[in-house]
């Protein structure tokens, strides 16, 4: 009996750990089931040795990478595309790391979820529960290349706006964020009022205080 118990324990332990509640944006801050979380984090974009770019489904070197990003403190990752194996966001919810997923605007392989095809739809429904998850993002430093939008910056911002309106829709418990190059303009906030956290690619050599300004 005290063994069943035991086995019991632990099972509701692991399950907790894998399952996720709420994420909250207040004020400039982000709260994981009522707790403040501060983000000590990088981006993650796995090449294995010998290749030349990345493939979204070769987690072969996880373990390896979760052992030295726990030993630096990390415990948050933000990936370019979608993390497409459920075992790799279980392994990373163990080790007390949390996700910032990424999604593109297109894909043409279809190898991973993409906003222009709303892919995105599907994925987040599976892994909205998911524990790793901290929250959505869409983009990363669009605003750089109007050229993908037909010349106009507006056309990727209304994407994001609408977007971000629909994931909204589709898990109320965790944020949708981008990731901006530079810091948005004014305008830009107001054209995009359901981005709940601006991510900011910044490059201003050794003193980028004003960014926080």
């Amino acid at each position: 009996m005290k063994k069943l118990l035991l086995i019991l324990i632990l099972t509701a332990i692991i399950s907790a750990c894998l399952f996720s509640q709420s994420v909250t944006v207040q004020g400039r801050e982000i709260w994981v089931n009522n707790m403040k979380y501060t983000i000590r984090g990088v981006c993650y974009n796995p090449v294995a040795k010998g290749n030349s770019r990345y493939n979204p489904l070769d987690f072969s070197h996880i373990d390896q990478d979760i052992a030295l990003m726990t030993q630096a403190k990390i415990n948050t990752i933000r990936t370019y595309v979608p993390i497409m194996s459920v075992a790799v966001l279980d392994k990373l919810a163990a080790a007390g790391i949390r996700v910032i997923i990424g999604f593109p605007n297109y894909d043409d392989t279809f190898q991973y979820p993409d906003i222009n095809h709303k892919t995105y739809v599907n994925y987040i429904n599976t892994y909205k529960n998911h524990a790793a998850i901290l929250m959505w993002e869409l983009g990363n430093e669009y605003n750089y290349h109007p050229e993908w939008f037909n010349n106009n910056i507006n056309n990727w911002y209304t994407i994001l706006n609408t977007t971000a309106a629909d994931i909204h829709s589709l898990d109320p418990n965790h944020p949708v964020s981008t990731a901006h190059g530079e810091v948005p303009t004014a305008a830009v906030l107001n054209f995009c009022p359901n981005v709940d956290v601006w991510g900011m690619n910044v490059y201003r050599w050794d003193n980028p205080s004003g960014v926080r300004q």
